[in-house]
């Protein structure tokens, strides 16, 4: 698919300049449909943006966060996504829909989270692994070849199982927002940017995508 690229100097201002474009999509949102649905990643960059946006005027009652992907791991735990999401948002107050990882039946777990979905996300945050993944899509994976669920668990990755949307849910976004930073990441935003279909991020399918990068990232 086709990337709009908008770049900034450096992680920092790459996460005001998220923030900034996520208050004004929420705003359009809320004003137009009374509400705002937001899938969101993990990440150093984007739990940067949190902090700003809890900063900032939002209607956070009208606001719904999803998880796109988490480690399996106990609550609380510094690795989970939600713990540091949470801890970025400090006072505010959205509704989040956590993803069920702590559930005895994880397969069970992956078909209730899915029944929580909206038929479309007004946004999707991504991020963008050394190694092309993105979510808990990553290279050699099952998960990359399902299309008949939202939800699904990965394989082992870096010592840990995680629960990811799958293509089809990434699919509802009607807008995606990739954070991409560091010097280490440029070969595979290269690859992302050129549609490369051979890494799990060039796979990925949606009405609009608009990447942020840093200098770094594109140098």
């Amino acid at each position: 698919m086709r990337h709009e690229l908008r770049t900034f100097e450096n992680p920092e201002l790459v996460a005001n300049a998220a923030a900034e474009y996520v208050v004004e999509f929420a705003k359009r949102c809320i004003l137009t449909r009374g509400q705002f649905l937001f899938a969101v990643s993990g990440g150093r960059t984007p739990w940067a943006m949190f902090e700003r946006l809890a900063t900032m005027t939002l209607d956070w009652a009208n606001i719904t966060l999803y998880q796109v992907d988490e480690r399996i791991a106990p609550a609380g735990d510094e690795t989970r996504n939600l713990t540091n999401l949470e801890r970025s948002l400090g006072n505010a107050r959205p509704h989040i829909v956590p993803m069920p990882v702590n559930a005895e039946d994880l397969v069970e777990a992956t078909r209730a989270y899915e029944a929580l979905l909206p038929e479309r996300f007004d946004l999707v945050h991504l991020g963008l692994g050394l190694d092309g993944h993105t979510a808990s899509l990553i290279p050699g994976d099952p998960d990359l070849e399902v299309r008949d669920a939202l939800v699904a668990v990965c394989g082992l990755y870096q010592g840990e199982h995680r629960m990811t949307f799958t293509y089809p849910a990434l699919a509802r976004a009607e807008q995606l927002l990739w954070l991409v930073t560091g010097e280490d990441k440029k070969s595979a935003l290269a690859q992302l940017l050129d549609g490369d279909r051979t890494i799990p991020a060039g796979r990925v399918e949606a009405a609009a995508s608009l990447v942020m990068a840093d200098a770094a990232a594109l140098s």
